[in-house]
């Protein structure tokens, strides 16, 4: 660990791998440069095989990081601006690739199914693009805020800005939560929940924020109206440029977008459950109350995303000053690989059930139990516990 490292000669090893980041958006540059060299036109589905088949593989075979950053450099670290450049360079990579991508979608040389993956390929890009909205979203600079919005106009999907940083990180690990993933529900339950969920959340934080201040809805100041305009320009432009048929191809690059980012919600809370007190609140969020993960590749890739428990623990930190933390209940594997795990419900629950049952000491009554099926599995655990 770094603790055993000098602090005036501790480095950061991933200092210059940040950058690698930017693969994500870049997927959706190059795969018609691939197509012409090799005659392949599966490369069109470049941003999935990368992202589900290469980095579960790299991550398997280069494993854990392991590395914190020690507390005495926290400062220096978190102030050091190349990190932040780091998620602001996602941005315009971001939105070339897109522009890209539309003027393919927008000849007729190319068939459906070549524009469809290539549509997921940019997709999953803008998935990961939400996760630099994420980042910037947290922070308290103002031109960061912006940014964020400007990173999920793509996905359409601004009134994430508003329920992730009030409404998740508030309710996170309670059934009041419609992002934190219950015990015994599925990816496929829990996708209209979640989508549904966090659009009313949003509205109605808000609403009461604006109603606080004095400020009427249609207003400069809405956040969900600043954010949703940031997409009609967006989409108004390219439009225009290339025209209505690209419009189907628009939709499915948004749709798997922020599917993907729900799916990682999915991972990250699943089962685990914030106790509560006698006073009806909820105990304070610790690293006990996320999935975590410390695979160094897909850290690299998500901007420490996977160290989860950390982020919901102490929210102001800068990705790169995020750590690992023992107490955190551990994921088998990356992100990558469970997203993949939890489109197979079945293999999901085998691989994690016992996992969420092994955090809380057998005691299911102690996750966030799927409420329809909250008797039936507490009848099964009872029974499962006297033999």
């Amino acid at each position: 660990m770094a603790s055993g490292i000098e602090t005036s000669e501790w480095r950061d090893r991933k200092r210059w791998l940040w950058t690698l980041g930017l693969i994500a958006p870049g997927c959706s540059v190059v795969p018609s440069q691939l197509v012409l060299w090799t005659g392949v036109e599966v490369f069109w589905w470049i941003g999935p095989i990368i992202v589900f088949v290469m980095i579960p593989l790299i991550d398997a075979v280069v494993g854990d990081d392991g590395v914190n950053p020690p507390d005495e450099v926290y400062e220096r670290l978190s102030n050091d601006r190349y990190y932040r450049w780091c998620t602001y360079a996602f941005l315009p990579v971001q939105v070339v690739a897109l522009f890209i991508a539309g003027y393919l979608w927008s000849q007729n040389a190319l068939s459906v199914v070549d524009k469809i993956g290539m549509a997921v390929t940019v997709g999953v890009g803008c998935g990961i693009g939400i996760n630099a909205a994420h980042e910037l979203g947290h922070r308290c600079q103002r031109h960061e805020r912006w940014l964020a919005k400007v990173a999920l106009a793509q996905s359409g999907y601004g009134h994430f800005y508003v329920e992730h940083n009030k409404g998740h990180h508030a309710r996170v690990a309670t059934p009041e939560d419609p992002a934190s993933a219950r015990f015994g529900e599925s990816l496929w339950q829990f996708l209209p929940r979640s989508i549904v969920g966090g659009l009313r959340s949003a509205l109605g934080l808000e609403r009461s924020r604006l109603r606080r201040n004095g400020k009427h809805w249609f207003s400069v100041h809405n956040n969900l109206l600043q954010a949703w305009a940031m997409t009609v320009v967006l989409y108004g432009i390219l439009l225009g440029v290339f025209g209505w048929q690209i419009a189907p191809y628009l939709v499915v690059q948004a749709v798997v977008g922020f599917c993907l980012l729900e799916t990682v919600n999915y991972v990250e809370h699943y089962g685990l459950l914030r106790r509560r007190l006698p006073n009806g609140s909820y105990e304070q969020c610790s690293p006990r109350h996320s999935w975590n993960s410390d695979r160094l590749v897909t850290n690299v890739f998500l901007f420490h995303l996977q160290r989860h428990s950390d982020h919901h623990a102490n929210p102001g930190r800068r990705y790169q000053t995020l750590r690992t933390v023992e107490e955190a209940p551990q994921l088998p594997a990356g992100y990558a690989s469970m997203v993949v795990l939890a489109t197979i419900p079945p293999l999901w629950r085998h691989v994690m059930d016992r996992r969420v049952l092994a955090h809380y000491d057998g005691d299911v009554s102690r996750t966030n139990i799927l409420p329809s099926k909250r008797a039936r599995i507490l009848a099964h655990n009872m029974s499962a516990r006297k033999v």
